[in-house]
């Protein structure tokens, strides 16, 4: 089996809830619950990657690790990237999954379930994907879509992904949920190609790589997972968490 690294970017500046990662849920750091999350997800290890020594102090309280990157990248997967080159110099991690700070309610099968599509050796870069139910969320442009074509039951293959309402005609749409693993090549890779034409039109990092012909695979779910973003989002986690007894399955 691949060795799998597991990398969680966290950063304290968040518009509409700051200190976001600090955030408190039931006594136990938003962070450290994500971290929790990670570490029930694959047989892999778990990084937290941040700016902010408060975050790294309550990863490590915890018995986790994380470590300090720069303030200066432009993306999380800049981050990721700098944070892989500290913790595996010797390059011994084949996957690398990228996973937002803020999905403390996190189903772990879904990072599992991100990792599969990288088992085809034509696959650089994997991710998830729900179809959408609410007609409210096809024409919100917040909500980001995948135009893909069929590689296998539950399974596409990225040709775009828009803010727009597509494809036009009778069909699915699916809403792209934010979760990436990489083979390590192509993370190499990624970070250093220049922003794409596309990705500052639609501001979405992932038409980088499409627009730079490499192949991104889509497998989809059942479900969206919750992020928290306001402090409406937060109370949400807090109720889900407790009825889970802290736990999300």
């Amino acid at each position: 089996m691949s060795k799998i690294l597991i990398l969680v970017p966290a950063r304290m500046e968040a518009s509409r809830l700051p200190g976001k990662p600090l955030a408190d849920i039931h006594g136990v750091p938003m962070i450290v619950h994500v971290w929790r999350r990670a570490m029930e997800a694959a047989p892999a290890d778990v990084v937290v990657a941040t700016d902010d020594r408060r975050i790294k102090q309550a990863v490590k309280e915890a018995g986790g690790r994380a470590v300090m990157t720069g303030t200066h990248h432009r993306s999380g997967s800049d981050r990721i990237f700098e944070a892989l080159q500290i913790v595996d110099p010797e390059s011994k991690y084949e996957r690398v999954v990228n996973l937002q700070g803020d999905l403390p309610s996190l189903d772990p099968q879904l990072v599992r379930i991100c990792l599969e599509p990288l088992d085809d050796p034509h696959v650089d870069i994997a991710t998830l994907g729900v179809e959408i139910t609410d007609d409210e969320e096809r024409h919100n442009p917040n909500v980001v879509k995948i135009v893909g074509t069929p590689a296998g039951e539950g399974h596409l293959r990225a040709l775009y992904f828009t803010r727009a309402t597509a494809p036009h005609g009778e069909g699915p749409h699916y809403h792209h949920i934010g979760i990436y693993a990489y083979k390590r090549a192509a993370l190499e890779h990624f970070v250093t190609l220049p922003p794409g034409v596309l990705e500052q039109r639609e501001k979405l990092e992932q038409l980088r790589a499409l627009e730079n012909g490499m192949r991104i695979d889509v497998r989809l779910v059942d479900t969206v997972p919750p992020g928290v973003d306001t402090p409406a989002d937060l109370e949400k986690a807090r109720q889900l968490l407790a009825r889970h007894g802290g736990q999300t399955h």
